[in-house]
């Protein structure tokens, strides 16, 4: 299989995919600017009281191939947090979307829920610790098994977008913003 074929299977794996609405190729351009807007969102976290780090994404910039795609509610998040929370190297918190396990969540007295997400009481230092360190809000690189599966490919990789990035790709895209429209950005590599 050609490079060309290979990109062409993945797109339509990743369409096929339920609550999928459209793929974009992402050029050197794009990547230049996605990565400066990824930057300026490190800082503008938990309306400034963290930083972020956008793991995903930059897994993703990593691989030689790059597809932003957008989402509807019919999609289905990658199992696992899909944000972790970090201070001085340990995990103070995470989302959970499990309803079973963020009940059993809320039952603990060593755990705070907030909608989602969970914080562990325990974990979080005093606040007059945070100017030291600052909480940072971790989006972790997931895993796409339907494209996983995809002839001629390997490292695959999934990342969702900071909130500009998830506007610069709509702009790119002729897309108007949506209620419960998202967009994520998935990397791989050729075998």
């Amino acid at each position: 299989m050609e490079n060309k074929e290979i990109i062409e299977d993945v797109q339509c794996k990743i369409k096929a995919i339920k609550g999928v609405e459209d793929t974009y190729i992402v050029t050197e351009k794009d990547r230049e600017k996605i990565l400066a807007l990824e930057k300026e969102a490190e800082g503008a976290v938990l309306m400034g009281l963290g930083i972020g780090d956008n793991r995903g994404i930059k897994e993703v910039f990593n691989c030689q191939v790059i597809i932003a795609f957008t989402t509807n509610m019919e999609y289905v998040w990658p199992e696992g947090s899909n944000v972790v929370l970090m201070q001085y190297g340990e995990k103070v918190g995470e989302d959970v979307y499990d309803p079973e396990k963020l009940e059993e969540c809320k039952k603990c007295k060593d755990m705070m829920v907030m909608g989602n997400l969970v914080i562990y009481r325990n974990a979080v230092p005093k606040p007059k610790d945070a100017k030291k360190e600052p909480l940072t809000v971790v989006l972790p690189p997931q895993k796409c098994p339907e494209v996983e599966c995809a002839c001629g490919v390997t490292n695959v990789v999934l990342g969702s977008p900071s909130t500009p990035t998830d506007e610069y790709i709509r702009e790119q895209m002729g897309l108007q913003t949506g209620k419960g429209q998202g967009t994520f950005i998935i990397g791989f590599n050729f075998c």
